[in-house]
């Protein structure tokens, strides 16, 4: 049985990684190894708790000792690494706590995986990044692997520094690894702060819906379960030391997908027409934000034969339908009334 050691599985885009990773390889153990801070929710995962191949362990990356503990107790022959601050406006706030988790917590993790692996070509560590690494793009063009980094935010530059970081244990110590950058993420389980969930959770609450600037910022979205079988097939078939860009070659303005996402929440929560859009409101817009992401994602469709399976607008109807579908959810990560059952049920190893 192969032991995988996937960090932020209780996260967003890391559930459904771990969850597909249980359901599909019976004969692998699946680690998820989470610190359990705001945006990691094990009810994420409450349909894979009692899978035989299946442990959590409640766990900071900056553990170096529990980290070995891991490797040693398990073996581990594989890590998928997403565990990562990942919000603009926090690391704006609070730039230390991203260099500590996303580019000190990622040495602690080649460090570890560099003593247990030395030798070793059975193994792979595959780290998960961000399109914002590469800055920001005029109206022409798009990423790809070999764009040159320019990351304009603490939090896209602590991922940039992380890449780099993964790159040179590859190219230093031979150890065997694998990158991705993706474009942005939106689907079931995401924390109500992200633009999509916040908009959806702010109109069933008849609140104000907040849109930075004039809304004419551009981003290329992804449906985070697409997301993840491209991650599941980059872990297992992409090349060691090669780079893969994941994109869902869908580019929309902030703006024509709030207005977008107003007139599906009318019609589904049966208010009148425009009744979601009157509550937009322009609010100053964030400091060093980015005009344009897009990801040119041919590299993965042509090497590994990816390719996203949904359009936006089916994609952001099933999400609509999930979060209402799911608003027992919605209301206890809102509230934080979730973490008192977790905190009782799992301690630090």
């Amino acid at each position: 049985m192969k032991h995988i050691l996937v960090t932020g599985g209780a996260g967003f885009i890391g559930s459904h990684v771990v969850r597909r990773l249980v359901n599909n390889y019976k004969d692998y153990h699946i680690i998820n190894l989470d610190k359990l801070t705001y945006a990691g929710n094990l009810e994420n995962l409450r349909d894979v708790e009692g899978e035989s191949n299946y442990t959590f362990v409640r766990g900071d990356i900056l553990d170096s000792d529990l980290i070995e503990k891991l490797f040693q107790e398990y073996d581990i022959s594989g890590v998928i690494h997403l565990a990562a601050e990942s919000h603009v406006d926090r690391s704006i706030s609070n730039p230390m706590e991203f260099i500590q988790t996303n580019l000190v917590g990622t040495v602690t993790l080649l460090n570890v995986a560099k003593k247990f692996w030395e030798g070793r070509n059975d193994v792979c560590f595959y780290h998960i990044s961000t399109d914002e690494v590469y800055g920001s793009l005029g109206k022409e063009g798009m990423f790809t692997e070999t764009t040159a980094y320019d990351p304009r935010s603490p939090y896209s530059s602590s991922k940039a520094g992380s890449d780099h970081l993964v790159r040179a244990y590859f190219h230093t110590y031979n150890l065997p690894i694998k990158i991705s950058n993706c474009s942005n993420n939106y689907g079931s389980y995401q924390f109500p702060e992200k633009l999509i969930p916040l908009m959806i959770n702010n109109i069933i609450e008849k609140k104000d819906l907040p849109v930075y600037g004039k809304g004419d910022n551009i981003r290329d979205w992804l449906w985070v379960e697409d997301h993840a079988a491209a991650i599941d097939l980059v872990f297992h078939k992409g090349e060691v030391g090669e780079t893969y860009n994941i994109g869902g070659h869908n580019e929309w303005k902030n703006l024509d997908l709030v207005h977008l996402l107003c007139d599906i929440m009318d019609r589904k929560l049966n208010r009148p027409a425009g009744d979601a859009r009157s509550r937009i409101k322009f609010v100053q817009d964030r400091a060093g934000h980015d005009m344009r992401y897009a990801i040119d994602a041919s590299k993965i469709e042509r090497d590994l034969g990816w390719t996203p399976s949904l359009q936006f607008e089916q994609g952001l109807d099933m999400t609509i339908d999930w979060y209402l579908t799911n608003s027992d959810w919605l209301n206890n990560i809102t509230s934080g009334a979730y973490k008192s059952y977790y905190e009782s049920q799992y301690k630090n190893r």
